[in-house]
């Protein structure tokens, strides 16, 4: 019957989430560049500690970064996270600053063993954010026939909504002693609209116009990852991981409606891709107390193709380190066996304004990990709770920074194993 419960939450977040997914997350103006805001697809614990994640190996939380992270799963136990976060951006310029808030579901993950030394792991993962609104006015004179001066006042609307989700499922296998080795599958989905409206009045004699860009993803992607670990002296952890992922291009295709002058519609095929990316990271763990880590992540984005041409969008990179502290995992105080963490990363954007590269975005962090002990099935889910300070930078007037609070439960529960009566 618990099982039963657990499967129905399971499904039912599932398909909550898929709604929620779908729905803007931000309200940033830089959105409209590219593919919006792409998503990190951290777990809470992960964004507590600056977003490190390739050389994590834990059997208290998931990692989807790295599939090759899930055959450490116990061979009797079932684990699903479900994330959600509040953002309250803040953006300024000459003319003031201003305040927005969104909150959203974000995530839903599960992972569990096929078999000994064989993990799988499945769940539905964001991939971008769209959502701005920016709107600008002035004039124009011009000279009619009795070469009389008209002043025509005009609106302009630039808005946008949107993003792409997508689907994964992965496996992980541990090869010789101190390997293993994983690939995760993904199916993208979804669309970005960005708009933009001209509006000069009924008086003016003159017609307003509407464009929409449409941009529609359908994709298969994979990416593969390996970690190597090693104990010693049986205090001491240490783990590299790696990933690769192959360009892959988008599918879906490009629509732009135009209403007004000229009132038409444009379908096209126009190339747009994802990039090759690569990633390293090393994790280090002493006495199950404290973990160390660090990662450095590149993205290819100068090399993928956007509206069917290349260096459009600008190289990705991103250094990530962070930090937990548990005191002491048996202790019967509970305030021992909350983890405590932070961490810091240094991270460029993926596109270009007028042509320039933004300058480097910063990120502080600070989380901790409160233990749920169930007596009744003697596991131990863990409640995650995370903020996160991000810097964005810019090459024009208007500046941006936001707070971010994740809150995360990954739920713990053994699955395979028959109960003594």
């Amino acid at each position: 019957m618990y099982k039963n419960k657990i499967l129905l939450l399971v499904f039912s977040s599932l398909f909550h989430i898929q709604l929620a997914i779908g729905q803007n997350n931000t309200n940033s103006p830089y959105t409209r560049f590219g593919y919006g805001e792409i998503s990190e697809t951290n777990s809470g614990e992960q964004r507590a500690m600056g977003g490190v994640s390739l050389g994590s190996r834990s059997h208290i939380n998931i990692n989807v970064v790295n599939p090759a992270s899930y055959s450490i799963v116990d061979s009797m136990t079932f684990m699903f996270d479900i994330g959600s976060s509040t953002l309250l951006s803040r953006f300024s310029d000459v003319n003031g600053s201003s305040r927005k808030i969104n909150s959203n579901l974000e995530y839903i993950t599960m992972q569990f063993p096929l078999s000994k030394n064989l993990g799988f792991s499945a769940g539905l993962l964001p991939y971008s954010f769209l959502g701005y609104s920016i709107s600008t006015s002035g004039y124009n004179s011009m000279k009619n026939n009795s070469l009389i001066p008209d002043t025509i006042y005009y609106n302009k609307n630039f808005t946008g909504s949107g993003g792409f989700s997508q689907v994964y499922m992965g496996i992980s296998a541990n090869i010789f002693e101190h390997v293993s080795l994983g690939i995760n599958t993904y199916y993208m989905y979804g669309d970005v609209n960005n708009y933009r409206n001209l509006n000069l009045g009924s008086s003016t004699g003159y017609n307003s116009t509407t464009q929409l860009n449409n941009i529609t993803a359908k994709n298969f992607r994979f990416r593969f990852g390996a970690q190597i670990y090693n104990t010693f002296e049986q205090k001491h952890l240490v783990t590299l991981g790696l990933i690769y992922e192959q360009k892959a291009k988008l599918g879906g295709g490009f629509k732009q409606i135009n209403v007004g002058i000229p009132t038409d519609t444009i379908v096209s095929n126009s190339d747009f891709e994802l990039p090759t990316i690569y990633g390293i990271g090393f994790n280090y763990s002493y006495d199950k107390k404290l973990l160390l880590g660090l990662d450095y992540t590149l993205q290819a984005w100068k090399d993928a193709k956007f509206f069917g041409k290349t260096d459009s969008l600008t190289n990705r990179s991103k250094i990530a380190a962070g930090i937990e502290y548990q005191p002491n995992s048996r202790s019967r105080k509970y305030f021992n066996r909350i983890r405590y963490r932070a961490g810091v990363n240094l991270s460029n954007s993926y596109y270009k304004i007028d042509g320039n590269t933004p300058s480097s975005n910063y990120g502080v962090s600070l989380g901790i990990g409160l233990p749920m002990f169930n007596k009744i099935s003697s596991t131990v889910s863990m409640l995650n709770a995370s903020v996160e300070y991000v810097k964005l930078g810019g090459v024009s007037a208007l500046n941006e920074d936001y707070f971010k609070f994740t809150l995360n439960i990954t739920f713990n529960e053994h699955w395979f194993f028959k109960r003594k009566l």
